[in-house]
């Protein structure tokens, strides 16, 4: 049995797939003390959502009228992870892991660190060099004109009783211009790019950036759970 359970929800609200995502936390620490599956879910959320997270006056990095995102037919939805405001929407994959972080030997830090690493490792496979930031929880990749960094990938996570939610979310080919909404991320003066605009016409599809991330996501899982079990191993941070 694989020690995690891939589910593609395909597009998906904001609200619907919160509610599995809940659904998933229950199992993963129901199943803890047999050592059961733990569970990575992929979804592009349909329709656009701006989360906002409960860091106070985040709620004033969203740049437009509740009856201006109404409009758009954009959902603005309040949401218990970390970070600030983010945008989700079609062309964008999130990433959903419910994993075991005391099973794997992690705290939080060590998992943002995972986080970040694994998406480093799959913007490498499809030649894009891509970074962290000691400032900054994401990935980022440095602009055409060297000037500045643009976040490609942004990360809010929760953990409750040491098994995590919420997760990622990667710019593979959305539409840009949504980011214009927010503040992405409560970062002003930092924008943002995607896949799509790092390669052009050699964006891979989303259906190939899904199995490679759950591919790395098995891998790293797979990793700290076997250097717990066998105390030799140096993977946990």
């Amino acid at each position: 049995m694989q020690l995690l359970q891939i589910i593609d929800l395909g597009k998906m609200s904001y609200t619907q797939a919160l509610e599995l995502q809940r659904a998933a936390h229950a199992q993963v620490l129901a199943a803890r003390a047999n050592h059961g599956q733990m569970q990575l879910l992929l979804v592009e959320h349909d329709p656009q959502v701006i989360t906002v997270s409960r860091r106070p006056d985040a709620s004033k990095n969203v740049l437009v009228s509740p009856q201006r995102l109404a409009d758009l037919g954009v959902e603005c939805v309040e949401t218990d992870r970390g970070g600030d405001v983010t945008w989700h929407g079609p062309g964008q994959l999130v990433v959903y892991p419910i994993l075991d972080l005391e099973r794997m030997g992690l705290r939080i830090h060590g998992y943002m660190r995972l986080l970040e690493e694994t998406v480093i490792q799959v913007l490498a496979d499809f030649g894009v060099a891509a970074h962290r930031d000691a400032a900054a929880t994401g990935v980022w990749v440095r602009a055409k004109d060297q000037s500045r960094d643009l976040k490609i990938c942004a990360m809010g996570v929760r953990v409750s009783r040491w098994v995590c939610m919420h997760g990622l979310a990667l710019n593979v080919n959305p539409d840009l211009a949504a980011f214009n909404l927010i503040v992405p991320c409560g970062l002003a003066e930092r924008g943002v790019t995607s896949l799509h605009a790092c390669l052009g016409e050699q964006c891979p599809s989303m259906e190939a950036v899904k199995e490679n991330i759950a591919r790395k996501f098995q891998q790293a899982v797979a990793a700290h759970v076997a250097a717990i079990t066998d105390p030799s191993g140096q993977v946990p941070s």
